[in-house]
């Protein structure tokens, strides 16, 4: 655990860390200066789809295009959060308009929520009171692959082991 709240180490395939070039990492958002200079640089394409997001171990928001792979947004570190997030404008701002917790590279806990909603209060955007999507991550302790539990079914979809209840799925964590 971080001194804001558990951090989470890339779990992901190795080759796609070791791609990860100096440099590289989403755009930092840190102020609401910094979200309406990076939002006005969006198409209006762009806008219509959903974009890469982590939360990184100093609480900033970093960006990237959707199809970024999270370890990448995060310049390889570890994160606080990561998943997709959308954004729509309100009458006087912009706000979130949907978020997940959805990154097999960090397969970060619904409870990273808080880790997102500071980032978000931080640059002053509106938002729901949690993830609009939550994904339920877990590592099977029989065959150790990572799984996303749906429908409450805590079965590994590999191995037919029951999955634990709370968070496993970084071992060192």
């Amino acid at each position: 655990m971080s001194a804001r709240g558990r951090s989470y180490r890339y779990v992901g395939p190795i080759e796609l860390k070791a791609a990860v070039r100096p440099g590289d990492g989403g755009r930092r958002i840190s102020t609401t200066a910094d979200f309406r200079s990076w939002i006005a640089e969006q198409s209006a394409a762009e806008l219509t789809e959903p974009f890469t997001f982590v939360v990184g171990i100093d609480g900033v928001l970093r960006l990237a295009p959707r199809r970024s792979e999270h370890v990448a947004c995060a310049g390889g570190d570890m994160v606080l959060s990561a998943g997709e997030i959308s954004f729509m404008r309100e009458a006087d701002r912009w706000a979130v308009s949907k978020v997940s917790n959805q990154s097999t590279g960090y397969c970060p806990d619904v409870s990273s929520w808080a880790e997102v909603a500071r980032a978000l209060d931080a640059v002053e955007l509106g938002r729901s009171s949690g993830f609009t999507h939550e994904v339920v991550f877990r590592r099977c302790p029989g065959c150790q692959e990572h799984n996303i539990v749906r429908e409450g079914d805590f079965v590994c979809v590999f191995c037919g082991s029951d999955l634990p209840a709370a968070w496993n799925v970084d071992p060192t964590a």
